[in-house]
């Protein structure tokens, strides 16, 4: 088994040890790892049960596809915000020789990064990928200038789940949830609480990204033209109304943190539905004895149109620092940019769901899954994707979610919402030095 090199960061310095980058004394770079034969590339990604399969399944098809000697040392971090801490580390000290070949980012978080230290990364112009194989809207985190920075890996594409047994409890079946309003929603959600005493959705109150989800379903940003929109976005503020309305209704349960969302309320039973993006599937199927019980679909929207959004999900990134860059991007390529097999191996190991429609079109993902009902769930989450709307992002993502999950917290607890959403669109004006 090949070696995991552990990266720790600690008081803001980040020791590693670097099998694939050498020393940036050394120049021409690329030509020293041309010169050696170097056939090792470094990665730094988190969660060893998601990514980190995946980024062993596309090791092994590039070494029994493309090049035997490969390899590629994994750096394993405990989480996303240990590889932002990397960067900002090296970012600030204008010394990348200690970042990796190839990272892991965070779809939200990539493009502040780029603007931070435009310098840090290499690009994937030139590689050989059907860029449109790709969800137009998952490509546009990546995007920067113009240019591909980045290599898709994981499809945050929203899935809206129910428990069907509680539905038809009801009177429900998924297709009465299927191309709905969000009126619709509530009733029917009013009617699944006072029948079985489930919430009909949840959301993690701490970090609610209900906002953002609801918004790009409608194809509207929270952002116009790199500027805070609130007051003038008649969608938000339609959304907001609704999501304040669920609340008060106990159609929606707010957990206070993200363990009482995912551990109390999704698998403690007290909700007959979750809309998130497809990752949170895992901790859906966390509980056994509710396998046959769930189905997904799309999302509701103001019009009662099928709605589809993205939440999360990452992209693979080339370092300035990279000693070769063309062997990165020809890995890269070859693997995420263009196998269903790894894809598929991806899935079976890891649950890493692709983006890359083709892969959508295997056996894998066409499969029926029986923790949802028969429902081919994979193939189902892959073709979503290619509906997403492409809206305006911003840096300041996480900030908006903030101040609209203080804004809603207040309005809940009796606040005026109009007063409230006017305060945070002025919060957050200040905090992005408006």
């Amino acid at each position: 088994m090949k070696k995991r090199l552990i990266a720790l960061l600690l008081t803001g310095i980040m020791v590693m040890s670097m099998v694939a980058c050498g020393s940036k004394e050394e120049a021409p770079a690329e030509d020293a790892a041309e010169a050696t034969g170097d056939k090792t590339l470094t990665v730094m990604a988190w969660d060893a049960a998601f990514n980190i399969p995946a980024l062993e399944a596309a090791e092994k098809f590039y070494q029994e596809n493309v090049d035997a000697e490969f390899k590629l040392e994994i750096l394993e971090q405990s989480g996303s915000t240990d590889v932002e801490t990397a960067f900002t580390t090296a970012g600030s000290s204008g010394d990348y020789s200690n970042l990796p070949d190839i990272t892991l980012f965070q779809d939200h978080a990539i493009q502040r990064f780029v603007a931070d230290y435009p310098d840090a990364w290499a690009d994937m112009e030139g590689a050989e990928i059907v860029w449109e194989d790709f969800s137009a809207e998952k490509l546009d985190y990546s995007t920067v200038d113009g240019k591909h920075l980045g290599v898709p890996v994981d499809n945050g594409a929203v899935i809206t789940a129910y428990r069907v047994d509680l539905l038809e409890q009801c009177g429900y079946t998924i297709d009465d949830l299927t191309g709905i309003t969000w009126d619709e929603f509530i009733e029917i959600g009013k009617v699944v609480k006072a029948e079985t005493g489930k919430y009909l959705m949840c959301m993690d109150g701490n970090g609610n990204d209900l906002f953002y989800m609801m918004l790009q379903a409608e194809g509207v940003s929270q952002f116009k033209d790199g500027v805070p929109s609130i007051m003038d976005n008649q969608a938000l503020i339609d959304v907001c109304k609704v999501i304040e309305t669920m609340a008060k209704e106990g159609v929606l349960y707010l957990a206070n943190d993200w363990t009482g969302y995912t551990n109390e309320a999704i698998q403690g039973d007290m909700v007959a539905g979750v809309m998130n993006g497809n990752w949170i599937i895992p901790t859906i199927q966390g509980v056994p004895e509710n396998s046959g019980k769930w189905e997904l679909t799309t999302m509701p929207t103001l019009t009662g149109a099928e709605g589809y959004a993205g939440n999360g999900g990452s992209s693979l990134y080339i370092s300035s620092n990279c000693d070769n860059v063309a062997l990165a991007q020809d890995f890269l390529a070859k693997t995420f940019g263009s196998s269903t097999e790894v894809y598929d191996e991806a899935l079976l190991n890891g649950g890493v769901i692709s983006t890359y429609a083709p892969a959508g079109e295997s056996e894998v993902y066409q499969a029926p899954n029986d923790y949802w009902n028969g429902q081919p769930i994979y193939a189902t989450i892959v073709e979503m994707g290619t509906h997403i709307p492409v809206i305006e992002q911003s840096d300041f993502h996480y900030q908006m979610r903030t101040v609209l999950g203080v804004a809603l917290t207040n309005a809940i607890n009796g606040a005026d919402l109009m007063t409230e959403l006017e305060a945070a669109e002025t919060q957050i004006r200040f905090e992005m030095g408006l």
